[in-house]
């Protein structure tokens, strides 16, 4: 990773700034382009047109080399365009496995995971917002890849065995591996320029096959009206040169002497159906070409896919570098060869000017006051943010009723998954949870993705909560999407407070984005309080809300009897959405007077929720905790007395109002008066004034009273509760010794506080909230604290630990919690990171341990990462706290 800022100093000053505000602008479109290439999309919803949804099955990693994908492609490190026209991707081949290595290997929970888990080790280095600079690495053995090995010692695992992954193998142990890193640097927005370093740091020499590979996605195959017209491309020399009628000429060129393959993006139906294909030449012909030696390259060097060959022979501890040019060389017809590519002095002006550059702009975001190491963590977080940037594209209607030129899908598929969601139709670059184990998007992790994005890029982060509110995606009735393993399931409505957010780290100014985000979002609100209220009482529903399997039992699926289990979460949520939409009502009304009206209607509604909390029995005075409530047929209601994250949520549900803002939204506070004289059994929830900073009185809006604020974090604060040295745990830990159990329906159901990977399959394999520390919760809560903080100053200050005998103020427990959740990526005393746990070649080892990963989870005691390995989706958060607290 590039870390000496020094060598920004003869570069332009806020050249990635410029970029930004060009493609902003559409003066200059350098987004076009970008890492949008999925590193999986075999295995997706997608790609499966099974009966049952068996997704896995129906489209295995074996077939993926071989068969087309319909609706997006794959690769390593891949680029594209933003229509994914073309995709650009490298395949390696080390001499001794089975196949190239063109796309990522890993395991889903049926095959002895937790969750669909990848098989290898690669990270995101680096990346400005536009793309101009990106860097990727991954380590390659040397040995043949032990996919048999994997398969078949997962498989003998159960919930109680820890995964077996790729360094258990022993595969590293000798250091026979390659690390290969790939520099992207653009020289204009459809303009890159590549360096794949392959270095031997093995003890011996050794011979690595490098594939830059160039294709077109297969349009043509599926019978649609007007796409059968076939893109072409041509080896010429030590180049690929590509025609498309929309796109125009592509130029892929190498230095040094590649051998240019070629065959075609279509399914190879012999190998994998004994049917015959559209092509001699299908797509796996250049694996079985390099592998095999097998005719199955075109001798006319043409095609839809191509790679250019190159044979390295490495020294140990030596290393080999190649230079590529991808560039868009002539709009449509393009009937001239392209020029030659410039791989010298130019190439390298263009590298070294983008790698000070980026140097230059993450000096402008990261402060100063942030270790070297918290700048290092901060910086592949945020790449790791870009990179999860993927092509999206989907038509249900299509997908539910296959394609024209296809066997028409099982009829079942028509009344089964997203049938509902019939109207939606993605075409787009969507901000992914991972890149491989979740690439498909998810609603509430891309409302966080969305705050610590805006960090560099609030244009992209204020286009992508639109984006999932417009009429393609947002059903209908007012529901926004979920993800597509089931976009009928509800996630918690945390848009508003992710679209508050982008509106203040912007400036505070886009009154339209706010306007736009607030239109839409008065659908949903709507969606939620018709759909999730059953009783009507104000308190809610919502199934899972993101937290899978927190409760005794799976609160998403039917219940074990008779009722309505109302949630904690579920109205801590809602009374949060409120307060958001609130706020957002107040800012547009300073601006548009027509908001006042919908400023004081969710002023009330809040009230209403706030206070419905304890009215239907959520709030336990005695536990000082807010617990679920199952509400049976006969009004029998059974408190699930399970101290859990989603009894902590409603403290979320919080703001302020200020005399200032009183003053000059007077409608608002005359209701507020009366609300107070009329109705004072909603005192508590609106009541609480104090003096503010200006020495103006300031009303606090809250689901948590001031006595109940000091009561909740006296348990969340607990060590021996939800206060971890890393952070805070979902479960609180006394369920260790005592786990919750109740009697439901002759069934017996319990939950147990477990640190690392759930041994319960009740909500999925990959599924775990049952004590792990999670960032966005972790997040939430934190700027909880800072909300209250603004209200109650220094003069509210509490023990922290609980039982510690110290107080301290919200905002220094806020730093703090902070501070722990840093403390999981940066290296301690003894130089370990505590998310690598006990693995000492990522502890250790000088080529690793400054490779910094993002997993989904962490180990509550330890804070060992669990889960997904790539998530820089929501835990990139983290970029966010070293930004404010090193502020």
């Amino acid at each position: 990773m590039i870390t000496d800022r020094s060598s920004s100093d003869a570069s332009p000053p806020d050249a990635e700034r410029l970029r930004l505000a060009q493609a902003d602008s559409g003066e200059q479109d350098w987004r076009a382009w970008g890492p949008y290439l999925s590193e999986r999309a075999w295995g997706t919803v997608r790609e499966d047109y099974s009966e049952h949804g068996t997704a896995w099955d129906y489209f295995p990693h074996d077939h993926a080399r071989s068969r087309a994908y319909r609706w997006n492609e794959d690769g390593m490190a891949g680029v594209c365009d933003e229509r994914q026209t073309f995709a650009f991707a490298l395949a390696l081949w080390n001499g001794k496995d089975p196949i190239l290595k063109e796309r990522m290997f890993g395991l889903g929970g049926d095959g002895g995971n937790h969750g669909e888990d990848v098989k290898e080790y690669w990270w995101y280095e680096d990346s400005t917002p536009t793309h101009s600079w990106m860097r990727w690495r991954y380590h390659y053995p040397q040995a043949a890849f032990p996919y048999d090995e994997l398969v078949a010692v997962n498989a003998l695992r159960g919930r109680d065995d820890t995964e077996y992954e790729l360094v258990d193998t022993g595969i590293f142990d000798d250091d026979r591996y390659w690390a290969v890193t790939v520099d992207y640097a653009k020289a204009s927005p459809t303009d890159l320029c590549m360096v794949v370093t392959v270095a031997n740091r093995g003890d011996r020499a050794a011979t690595l096959h490098v594939l830059p590979t160039l294709w077109f996605r297969n349009t043509w195959a599926w019978g649609l009206p007007g796409g059968d017209r076939i893109p072409r491309l041509t080896g010429q020399g030590t180049r690929l040169v590509g025609e498309h009628r929309v796109l125009g000429q592509l130029l892929l060129e190498g230095d040094g002497g590649p051998v240019p393959l070629l065959c075609d993006n279509d399914t190879n139906a012999e190998r994998l159906w004994g049917l015959p294909g559209r092509s001699p030449y299908p797509k796996d012909g250049i694996n079985d070409h390099v592998v095999n030696g097998a005719a199955t390259v075109n001798p006319a060097r043409e095609g839809t896919k191509g790679a250019l060959h190159y044979v390295l022979d490495v020294p140990a501890g030596g290393q080999r570098q190649i230079r590529l040019r991808l560039s868009r060389t002539a709009s449509p017809p393009a009937a001239a060869p392209p020029p030659p590519a410039d791989l010298s002095d130019g190439f390298e002006a263009v590298v070294w000017a983008r790698r000070a550059e980026a140097n230059r702009f993450f000096a402008g975001v990261i402060p100063p006051a942030a270790t070297p190491d918290e700048a290092l963590v901060a910086r592949q977080a945020i790449a790791g943010l870009m990179w999860g940037k993927q092509f999206y594209h989907f038509d249900v209607k299509r997908w539910l009723e296959g394609d024209p030129g296809s066997t028409p899908p099982p009829a079942g598929r028509r009344h089964g998954r997203n049938s509902a969601w019939w109207h939606m139709t993605s075409f787009d670059v969507i901000s992914m949870p991972d890149p491989w184990e979740y690439p498909w998007y998810a609603a509430w992790d891309l409302a966080f993705h969305c705050v610590s994005i805006a960090r560099v890029d609030p244009g992209f982060a204020k286009e992508q909560l639109l984006l999932l509110l417009r009429e393609w995606y947002l059903h209908p009735n007012g529901q926004i999407p979920a993800y597509e393993w089931a976009f009928g399931d509800v996630n918690p409505p945390v848009h508003a407070w992710a679209a508050l957010k982008v509106f203040e780290i912007d400036g505070g100014r886009d009154y339209d984005f706010l306007a736009r985000v607030m239109h839409k979002l008065l659908l949903n609100f709507t969606w939620w309080v018709n759909r999730k209220d059953t009783g009507g009482n104000n308190v809610f529903e919502g199934g899972f809300l993101g937290l899978d399997n927190v409760g005794p039992f799976d609160r998403s699926a039917a219940l074990p009897v008779a009722g309505v289990l109302e949630q904690s979460d579920g109205t801590g949520w809602m009374a949060m959405y409120a307060l958001n939409l609130l706020d957002m009502a107040i800012v547009l009304a300073e601006h548009d007077r027509t908001w006042v009206d919908t400023a004081t209607k969710f002023f009330e509604h809040f009230a209403y929720i706030a206070a419905a909390a304890y009215e239907q029995g959520l709030w336990d005075d005695e536990d000082a905790f807010f617990y679920d409530v199952l509400r049976l047929a006969d009004g029998t209601k059974v408190p699930l007395k399970v101290r859990s994250v989603v009894g902590l949520l409603p403290l979320a549900a919080t703001t302020r109002l200020t005399a200032k803002t009183l003053h000059r939204l007077p409608e608002l506070g005359a209701r507020l008066r009366w609300f107070l004289t009329n109705r004072p059994e909603y005192a508590q929830v609106i009541g609480t004034r104090r003096l503010g900073p200006d020495g103006r009185q300031q009303r606090l809006l809250s689901m948590v009273g001031p006595e109940q604020v000091v009561r909740l974090l006296a348990r969340m604060l607990d060590p021996d509760e939800f206060l971890s040295d890393f952070g805070l745990r979902t479960l609180s830990r006394a369920h260790l010794d005592k786990p919750f159990s109740v009697s439901l329906g002759g069934q017996e159901f319990s939950v147990g506080y477990e640190p690392a990977e759930s041994t319960s399959g009740l909500f999925g394999g990959n599924s775990n909230w049952r004590g792990p520390i999670w960032m966005p919760t972790n997040f939430l809560l934190i700027s909880a604290l800072r909300d209250y903080a603004a209200f109650f100053g220094d003069d509210l200050q509490v023990e922290y630990p609980t039982r510690s005998g110290v107080k301290r103020t919200l905002d220094e427990i806020a730093d703090d919690l902070s501070a722990r959740l840093i403390s999981l990526f940066t290296q301690d005393d003894w130089g370990r990171r505590p998310i690598y746990g006990a693995c000492q070649l990522f502890q250790t080892h000088p080529d690793w341990r400054d490779l910094v990963a993002f997993p989904e989870y962490f180990h509550g005691d330890n804070g060992a990462g669990l889960g997904a390995w790539h998530q820089t989706g929501w835990t990139a958060l983290v970029a966010d706290l070293i930004l404010t607290l090193r502020r």
